[in-house]
């Protein structure tokens, strides 16, 4: 009753083709929007925002790159954290090298490079699959993490190997002054921009013909070639897309949220916890980036809060050890059960909504 369909054509070839065809979905991305650009700067304090939703958008974002190496093109990956830290630290040298740059084109030309290096990384993907592709992956993330460790040019021979991201300013045109996002709330609506933006972009990308053939390619290359869908091209710009946005989530990570960073916050932690995200958010969807960030990221602040408020002083190892054995559980269990992740709870409430309140 609520999400019914019934009653809307489309008369145009525009309409038929929109992001959003339904009237009910495009009521729902306003609302979400509104509520995310007005509501929360508004109402959430500076801690849930620079804790919380931050790092929530922008572990989304590279979920959402993940996603459509895994998910949509169905190549198995493992050196999510690397790319991110390809971005990061590139996006520093472009900060630091050339300081007239804008932000933003800093931030992009990080993304930039991560999708170089991910071609490169994805080449042997024309000749194995499965858990050799994704070994291969894995190689390429302790790779890109040594290597920032062991050349101080990255890291423009800090002592430390630490780096220290530049003010987070934009330039007025037309004037010689500065937009400085220097609190919580601009902070996260500068990284909500660049979310909402590369999401809507990939969803495009996504049904368009590179879409098309990276999901014929997941589901059987030898098919998909026949075709008509080159393996290599098709591959390669997978891998390319899919670095971009965690190149960009990664120096939205060292830009925005932390300022400060080393690569081994790139590690391998981080590329299984993005894994996590997809597989229980669900694969091949880009609410399901969303919706696996979300949990990944609520989890454990669920697990701190809770057991304080209903009398149970739990010590804080025990907490974390809980935190896993949870993130197993689930995983097996959307592994098993339900392979789409909660992203398809959704869609099951949709075709509910359909005939509620009369099923017959």
């Amino acid at each position: 009753m609520f999400y019914r369909e019934s009653g809307q054509f489309s008369s145009s070839y525009k309409q038929d083709q929109a992001i959003f065809p339904l009237r009910q979905d495009r009521i729902g991305l306003i609302l979400i929007l509104l509520v995310a650009f007005f509501g929360v700067p508004l109402v959430a304090s500076d801690y849930l925002i620079s804790a919380i939703f931050i790092p929530f958008l922008i572990l989304a974002l590279a979920a959402l790159g993940l996603n459509v190496l895994t998910g949509y093109a169905g190549q198995l990956s493992l050196g999510t954290g690397g790319f991110m830290a390809v971005g990061a630290f590139m996006a520093y040298k472009f900060a630091t090298g050339m300081p007239e740059m804008p932000i933003v084109l800093v931030l992009l030309m990080g993304g930039l490079m991560s999708a170089g290096v991910g071609i490169m990384f994805g080449i042997p993907s024309l000749r194995i699959k499965g858990f050799y592709l994704a070994v291969a992956t894995l190689a390429a993330q302790f790779f890109i993490e040594w290597l920032f460790i062991k050349v101080g040019w990255f890291t423009n021979y800090s002592a430390s190997g630490v780096i220290t991201a530049p003010p987070l300013a934009i330039g007025l045109p037309f004037t010689s002054l500065e937009y400085v996002f220097d609190t919580s709330a601009k902070k996260y609506i500068f990284t909500l921009c660049f979310v909402v933006v590369l999401a809507l972009a990939t969803k495009n990308l996504i049904r368009s013909h590179i879409g098309r053939g990276w999901m014929a390619i997941r589901d059987m290359d030898i098919a998909a070639e026949i075709i008509g869908f080159k393996p290599l091209q098709t591959k390669l710009s997978a891998f390319a897309v899919s670095s971009f946005l965690c190149g960009v989530a990664g120096a939205l990570w060292a830009f925005v949220h932390l300022g400060t960073v080393e690569p081994e916050a790139f590690g391998i932690n981080r590329s299984f916890s993005i894994l996590f995200m997809i597989i229980i958010g669900g694969l091949g969807s880009i609410m399901g980036a969303f919706i696996g960030a979300a949990f990944i990221t609520l989890l454990p602040i669920f697990l701190n809060n809770v057991p304080p408020m209903l009398g149970m002083n739990l010590a804080v190892d025990l907490v974390v050890h809980i935190e896993f054995m949870v993130f197993g559980i689930m995983i097996v269990f959307f592994l098993i059960v339900e392979p789409h992740g909660l992203a398809r709870l959704w869609s099951i409430g949709k075709e509910k909504l359909r005939t509620w309140p009369f099923p017959y």
